[in-house]
């Protein structure tokens, strides 16, 4: 029962939103973001309306609920996701334009602990073996691709079951995140970008998972078929693509090439 009255509440939610929407200036537009992306979402979304003059705002959610709510009717102009797939899928679902999609990102994967001596000095891989913790965040890997990536990790190392018993998932890696940070995990498989934020602010200590680890973590951008003349949309994307735009990107530890 509490279940349906959730979904009935979402479904308003998303009513209501896609009724603003739709009585907003064409200068406006709503960007649906993956929560790994969200930090460098807002630094680009600042210049970018500093720059423009348009005004955007941002969701950001994990990337397998955003692809949900857009199916739903979700009111999103543009949707950087975490993945490849979602926003191809978007395309041949017909929700969006195939010459607007492109990779504006590639994240890449650590092993991370607020605890700045644990995974100093040390290889993550033999922390990961050793066991010696109570608990690993990771985000949930049917909803984010970074906990996709965290699992293909454990399973290539041949760890997954060994430490099965020792997962948390959050929805999203930013939850996965939140949960090494408060100390109810030692350790998280979180993105690169997550720590690049706090390297001014006792950043703990990390590891960098080899990529030959884990699939790529290409991060696509697509315009959805309802925003095909929203002005704001499109200079945004192309916002992304410029090198401005890269260079903001390259500096919240994501590769642009």
């Amino acid at each position: 029962m509490a279940g349906k009255i959730l979904r009935s509440l979402a479904l308003l939610l998303l009513a209501g939103m896609a009724a603003c929407h739709d009585g907003r200036p064409s200068g406006d537009a709503l960007i649906a973001v993956a929560t790994n992306f969200r930090e460098a979402a807002m630094r680009l979304e600042a210049d970018f309306e500093a720059e423009s003059g348009y005004e955007i705002s941002l969701a950001a959610g994990a990337t397998g609920q955003l692809y949900a709510q857009i199916q739903n009717g979700a009111p999103y102009d543009v949707m950087l996701s975490a993945d490849r797939r979602r926003p191809q899928m978007l395309v041949e679902d017909g929700l969006a334009g195939a010459d607007s999609l492109f990779t504006y990102a590639t994240g890449k994967l650590v092993l991370w602990s607020a605890d700045e001596a644990l995974l100093s000095g040390v290889s993550g891989e033999a922390v990961l073996r050793s066991g010696a913790f109570r608990r690993l965040a990771i985000a949930n890997p049917d909803l984010a691709p970074y906990g996709t990536a965290a699992m293909e990790v454990l399973t290539g190392l041949g760890l997954s079951d060994a430490l099965a018993g020792k997962l948390v998932r959050g929805q999203t890696v930013g939850q996965a995140f939140a949960m090494v940070s408060s100390g109810n995990a030692e350790l998280g498989l979180v993105a690169l970008s997550q720590t690049v934020q706090l390297a001014d602010n006792a950043g703990g200590s990390f590891w960098q998972v080899p990529s030959d680890l884990y699939s790529p973590i290409r991060q696509d951008a697509v315009l959805l078929e309802r925003a095909s003349s929203n002005e704001a949309a499109r200079a945004f994307l192309a916002y992304l693509r410029s090198e401005k735009g890269r260079a903001t990107i390259a500096q919240f530890g994501y590769e642009t090439d």
